[in-house]
């Protein structure tokens, strides 16, 4: 994977991996050069540079998210340490919104797709299971920016919240059941009704919409 070749041509393979146009590849690709100052691979440091990305509480998550061979639709494991414009595009395809002309089979697969990019971001080692502790440093990011909680309450909302997840999930739970974590099920289950295929898209890396949306 890596360098995309000069000729139009070249496009045909990623559009059918990733389901973008050519416009869009060629917008997307504009935009990894630019991240990337001209190198063919991009390291976690260009992320880092991204004003966009800065303030967000889960900065570190959004950036991990494409290094994480999982997210490259090879069903592999483990990081990469730096990535070229076809994973760049394969990661970016997961923010894609779904097109009008999908079928309800189609759109329901792209909803899991979807939802198995936002599990693997919260699974961080990869375990098949969002822990307390991956859930908690989830809670303390996300309330990070907040000068009036404490450590102590940012992990009492995560304890309460988990407690929650576990009752949805599990249903009832005897004193001495101790609950594991959020398995991909239960993230299913948890989420059912959401409409993820809409709210997650591209427009958190401020692209080109009124081009990547048609």
């Amino acid at each position: 994977m890596g360098a995309l070749q000069s000729s139009p041509g070249q496009y045909v393979d990623l559009a059918e991996k990733t389901g973008f146009s050519f416009q869009q590849i060629s917008v997307l690709h504009k935009r990894f050069k630019q991240l990337s100052h001209n190198e063919e691979t991009m390291k976690r440091d260009d992320f880092n540079r991204i004003p966009d990305l800065e303030c967000n509480p889960i900065r570190s998550q959004i950036v991990e998210a494409f290094f994480d061979r999982r997210n490259f639709r090879q069903n592999g494991e483990g990081t990469v340490e730096e990535i070229g414009f076809e994973e760049f595009l394969l990661v970016m395809s997961h923010f894609r919104p779904p097109s009008l002309h999908m079928t309800e089979e189609q759109r329901e697969s792209v909803r899991k797709e979807k939802l198995r990019f936002l599990f693997n971001m919260h699974d961080s080692d990869n375990d098949g299971t969002i822990t307390l502790q991956e859930y908690r440093h989830v809670v303390d990011e996300l309330l990070s920016l907040s000068e009036t909680l404490e450590k102590n309450t940012a992990k009492s909302i995560a304890d309460a919240a988990m407690l929650e997840v576990a009752s949805i999930s599990m249903g009832h739970m005897e004193p001495d059941e101790f609950y594991e974590g959020i398995t991909f099920e239960h993230f299913l289950k948890l989420l059912k009704g959401f409409e993820i295929e809409t709210k997650m898209n591209i427009r958190f890396l401020k692209m080109d919409t009124t081009t990547l949306c048609k």
